[in-house]
C-alpha cells in the first residue's frame, strides 16, 4: 500500500497517524486511529479508492451546505421564474436553519428522515406543521445541494436520496366544475372583462398567456392565437418569458370571437398587449373582491345552481368543450401546450372517459345505417 503508519503519544494513550498521498500527489494524513488495525483498514480503503477513481477528499467532505447552497441556486435560475421563486424560500425559511452549518460529510440519512417528518407536524407551542408540499420541496432542496456534491466529489451518496416513508401529497379531490356553453356566455355578459372570459373559456389558455397575447399575436384568417409569451406574477412583479413546458403553439378560435377580438384590436399597434390598456399586462383577478368573482357571486344569487369556478378553471371548461366538439387527445394536447399527451390524458381521464361511452354509440349508430343488425340478428338466431 502506498503510504505509512506511525504511532504517537496522547494524554488517552497511544494513537495512530495514516500519512498517505491524494491522487494530485499532494501529501495528507488522516490521525485519531485507536488501533493499528484500524489505521491499515483506512490506508487499504484509500489505496482502493484511488486505483479505481472513487477517491473522495475528505477536506473537500468539510465544506457545508450553507457554503454550497448559492451555487446551486445560481445552476437552477434556468428554471421559470415562478418555479425558481419557491427554492430561495425554501432554503431560507427550512433548509438553512438545520442545515447551512452542517459539513456534507456528516449528515446521515436518518437525520434527514427525522428532520422531514418534523417539518409536517404540530409545534408544542401550537404552530401547525406545514404541508407535505412544503416538506417535500424542502427535502428537493437539500437533495439537489447534496447531488451536486456528489457531482463534484465531495461525499460518496447523497444521504437525503432513498428515504422512505416520506410525506404524501392530499390527494385532488375528483372530478372538476366544467361550464357549459350558456353558462360560460352568461359569465362572459355579467363580467367587467367579457372578451376575457371567452377567450380563456373557448381556448384554454393560462390567464399568463392570455395576459401576454399581442395584437401580432391574433390571425383573423386562420382563426388563430400565436401563443409565445406568458406574464407571470413573481413575488407581486411581473415576469414575461416563454410559456410553461416551453410550448409555443398555435390555438384556435371560434369564428363568432372574431368581432369582439377586432373590436379589442382598434386603435392598438401590433406590438401592443390585447387586453387592458395595450401597455401593462393583466394581473390575474382578486380572489373574494376582484371583478371575476363578482361576476360569479352576482349569477349565484340569481341562480343558486350556477358553478363556482376560478378564471383558472375556464381553462377545464375549454377542454370540456373542446371533447365535446370531437378533440381528440393530441389535439387538446397541442390545444392546451402540454408536454405530453400522456399529462393531458392524466389530468382529464373523465372527460376521455366520456368519449369512449361516445365512440361505443357511434359505431353502433354506423352499424345499424349500414344495416349490420339483420346479420346480427341472424347470429343471435
Amino acid at each position: 500500500m502506498s503510504g505509512s503508519i506511525t504511532p504517537y503519544d496522547t494524554a488517552d494513550g497511544k494513537r495512530y497517524r495514516v500519512r498517505y498521498r491524494k491522487p494530485d500527489k499532494s501529501q495528507t494524513d488522516k490521525r485519531g486511529f485507536r488501533t493499528k488495525k484500524e489505521a491499515q483498514l483506512f490506508l487499504a480503503s484509500v489505496t482502493v479508492s484511488k486505483a479505481v477513481g472513487e477517491y473522495i477528499d475528505p477536506s473537500l467532505a468539510r465544506a457545508t451546505v450553507g457554503d454550497l447552497h448559492e451555487d446551486w441556486l445560481a445552476g437552477k435560475k434556468v428554471l421559470k421564474p415562478s418555479a425558481y421563486a419557491q427554492l430561495p424560500i425554501a432554503y431560507r425559511v427550512h433548509v438553512e436553519p438545520k442545515w447551512g452549518h452542517r459539513e456534507v460529510g456528516s449528515i446521515l440519512p436518518s437525520e434527514v428522515q427525522t428532520w422531514v417528518a418534523s417539518i409536517t407536524q404540530d409545534k408544542d407551542d401550537g404552530t401547525k406543521g406545514r404541508s407535505a408540499t412544503v416538506a417535500l420541496r424542502a427535502l428537493g432542496v437539500l437533495a439537489g445541494i447534496l447531488d451536486m456534491a456528489v457531482a463534484d466529489r465531495r461525499i460518496h451518496r447523497n444521504p437525503a436520496r432513498g428515504l422512505k416513508n416520506l410525506p404524501r401529497k392530499a390527494k385532488k379531490k375528483p372530478g372538476r366544475t366544467y361550464l357549459t356553453h350558456d353558462q360560460l356566455h352568461r359569465l362572459a355578459a355579467e363580467s367587467a372583462r367579457p372578451e376575457l372570459v371567452l377567450i380563456l373559456g373557448y381556448t384554454g389558455l393560462r390567464w399568463g398567456e392570455a395576459a401576454a397575447l399581442r395584437i401580432r399575436n391574433v390571425n383573423m384568417l386562420r382563426h388563430r392565437l400565436h401563443v409565445e409569451e406568458n406574464a407571470v406574477q413573481v413575488g407581486g412583479k411581473t415576469v414575461v418569458g416563454t410559456p410553461k413546458t416551453w410550448q409555443v403553439r398555435s390555438v384556435p378560435f371560434p369564428p363568432f370571437l372574431s368581432p369582439l377580438l377586432e373590436r379589442l384590436s382598434r386603435g392598438k399597434g401590433p406590438d401592443d398587449l390585447l387586453f387592458g390598456d395595450g401597455i401593462t399586462h393583466l394581473r390575474p383577478p382578486r380572489f373574494g373582491d376582484g371583478w371575476f368573482d363578482g361576476a360569479i357571486t352576482r349569477l349565484q344569487r340569481a341562480d343558486e345552481t350556477f358553478p363556482r369556478v376560478t378564471a383558472h378553471d375556464l381553462r377545464h371548461t375549454a377542454a370540456s368543450l373542446a371533447v365535446a366538439a370531437g378533440a381528440n387527445v393530441k389535439a387538446l394536447q397541442r390545444m392546451l401546450g402540454h408536454e405530453s399527451a400522456a399529462i393531458t390524458l392524466d389530468i382529464y381521464t373523465d372527460l376521455f372517459d366520456d368519449d369512449l361511452n361516445g365512440v361505443a354509440t357511434k359505431l353502433e349508430e354506423h352499424a345499424r345505417a349500414q344495416s349490420v343488425g339483420k346479420t346480427w340478428a341472424a347470429l343471435l338466431a
